[in-house]
């Protein structure tokens, strides 16, 4: 990583509001592009590089840009074909790491619960604190808070991040976008309300492109104009209690605690396929494959499942969801995909499908043995004539159909958001947080949260393709709404035979070089990259593809 830069707003600049104390103190910690950060630290060869993270194919989408891609205009949840162009024939794409980041992002808020016991998580790279100690502190104790955090999160995970102060949590959020990258700014009570009514009204956290452009057609294009507005005329634009908590936002009135997010009402896994699926015999081994993904997150939540939601997107963008209850909560991964799959409709009746997601809602701690384990498991292979069979004590709800991608029922999210994010825990994507405060979460498709690295999808080879019709994408690259990440820890690429076909990026070990990575892979050759963490930039190699001492390896042994 790049060696640290002087603290903004501390040092030989003091801050013109230094002698300003606050009541209160709330801080958004924000690690600097999160899932390029991780590439770059455990492959110390891309470090200063424009990298790309994400799927490689015609569909890939980018999850996370560095900074060296950035200035390029390459972004994150812009189309992969469009970022590559932006960037040239510089840029380095891999695919994404996700078992890598979520310890990665573990480890970083450890570090920051050992200063600041509750933390309010958003994503993998993101929370809240609100320091007890900081209570009525002034400027420059703030800061030098805020420099110990990051020092200390970079001494314990080697990652950059950026942290932003405010008497409330939208002022945070604000001032940590205005720290990026690699500082620290801090907004005194003194100068929020001057800031606030030059920033332009999409920089309000929950008005988005739709919002924006409502407003901006009234000629109201900056907070300050928002907030001159009447009460009554913000909620006659906006909506509801909607218009009036962002109206109070807008005046600097931030009163939302700083607390725990609770558990995950639905855990899900979802992937994006290179190519249409067009039979249900294609079909069904994605439903499986996504059906484990979701259960690995269920495992590690340490709860069972009652509801499986089946989600599946068109060629046209139009979303279906199929619900199934069970007649009790289940971790059995075979009951849990047999539902999943008596869910499942013929892509030649529904259409070409495009994304195929599982989740599971109903959670509980309280697990109960099924008197009927044979009923409730029928279906779960998917060559078995009896996947359509509803099992013992369960119901199927109908098929939904939503256009434009759009998907709002009782087991959906927001609108046009599938699967709803699940609060966040150490590791976890989650969905946008709660502009107008808890128990008030937006809906409506026009308020939406600032972009996250980690809230798009993952794009992969279909089901059944054989190596030849494979892109080169990510294999087994699984978005999960809540934060099953992005496959399997060891997924080195497809095989054909005995033969493993090594895909770019993929993590491996040899018993002389140690571990390495594929940085490419062709014509019966795989070109490796021997580093880690510790390393230092390291040596390629280049081997035979079938050559025996090559072995795919756990990414994170490129901590090591």
């Amino acid at each position: 990583m790049s060696a640290p830069r002087p603290e903004r707003c501390s040092g030989a600049l003091p801050h013109p509001f230094a002698r300003e104390s606050a009541r209160r103190w709330v801080l958004h910690m924000d690690m600097d592009a999160f899932f390029a950060s991780c590439e770059q630290l455990t492959r110390p060869t891309l470090q200063g590089r424009p990298v790309l993270v994400g799927g490689a194919g015609a569909r890939g989408v980018v999850a996370g840009a560095s900074y060296e891609a950035r200035v390029f205009g390459a972004r994150s949840a812009m189309p992969m074909h469009q970022a590559r162009r932006l960037v040239g024939v510089t840029a380095v794409v891999v695919p994404p790491r996700g078992a890598l980041y979520g310890v990665l992002s573990g480890r970083v808020f450890d570090t920051l619960r050992a200063r600041i016991p509750v933390l309010e998580t958003l994503s993998f790279d993101e929370a809240f604190g609100e320091p007890a100690e900081l209570a009525g502190a002034t400027v420059p104790a703030v800061l030098d808070f805020c420099a110990e955090l990051r020092a200390a999160v970079r001494e314990s995970t080697g990652l950059v991040a950026s942290v932003g102060a405010g008497t409330g949590k939208q002022l945070a959020k604000i001032a940590s976008g205005m720290a990026k990258p690699d500082g620290i700014r801090v907004i005194a009570p003194g100068e929020q309300q001057e800031l606030l009514a030059g920033l332009p009204v999409r920089k309000l956290w929950g008005i988005g492109p739709v919002a924006g452009n409502r407003l901006r057609a009234l000629g109201i294009e900056t907070i300050g104009a928002f907030a001159a507005l009447p009460e009554v005329e913000a909620v006659s634009i906006l909506g509801g209690s909607i218009g009036a908590a962002l109206h109070r936002l807008a005046r600097g009135i931030d009163d939302r605690p700083v607390a725990e997010r609770a558990e995950a009402k639905q855990i899900s896994a979802e992937t994006t396929y290179e190519s249409d699926i067009v039979t249900l015999e294609r079909l069904r081994p994605a439903i499986t494959e996504m059906a484990a993904a979701a259960h690995r997150r269920l495992l590690r939540d340490g709860r069972a499942a009652r509801t499986v939601v089946l989600k599946l997107k068109r060629a046209d963008m139009s979303i279906t969801t199929r619900s199934s209850t069970l007649p009790y909560a289940t971790e059995d991964l075979a009951t849990l995909t047999a539902a999943a799959q008596r869910a499942a409709l013929d892509p030649r009746e529904l259409g070409p499908v495009r994304l195929v997601g599982v989740g599971y809602a109903g959670l509980s701690t309280i697990r109960q043995e099924s008197l009927f384990p044979e009923l409730d498991r029928l279906g779960a292979d998917p060559t078995d004539p009896a996947a359509d069979v509803a099992g013992h004590g369960e119901t199927v709800s109908p098929a939904r159909h939503f256009p434009n991608g759009s998907a709002h029922d009782d087991t959906s999210g927001p609108v046009g958001q599938g699967f709803p994010a699940a609060p966040s825990v150490a590791g976890s994507a989650d969905g946008d947080p709660d502009p107008a405060g808890r128990g008030q979460r937006v809906v409506a498709p026009e308020f939406v949260a600032a972009e996250q690295e980690s809230s798009v999808d993952s794009v992969r080879s279909p089901v059944g393709e054989s190596p030849s019709e494979a892109s080169d994408g990510p294999a087994g690259a699984a978005r999960d709404d809540t934060a099953e990440t992005f496959g399997a820890a060891a997924d080195p690429g497809v095989t054909a035979g005995e033969v493993v076909q090594w895909r770019a990026g993929s993590d491996v070990r040899h018993p002389e070089f140690g571990f390495g990575w594929v940085q490419g892979s062709g014509h019966g050759r795989v070109t490796v990259r021997f580093e880690s963490r510790s390393t230092g930039p390291g040596i390629a190699r280049t081997f035979a593809a079938d050559n025996t001492e090559l072995r795919p390896a756990d990414p994170l042994g490129s901590l090591s």
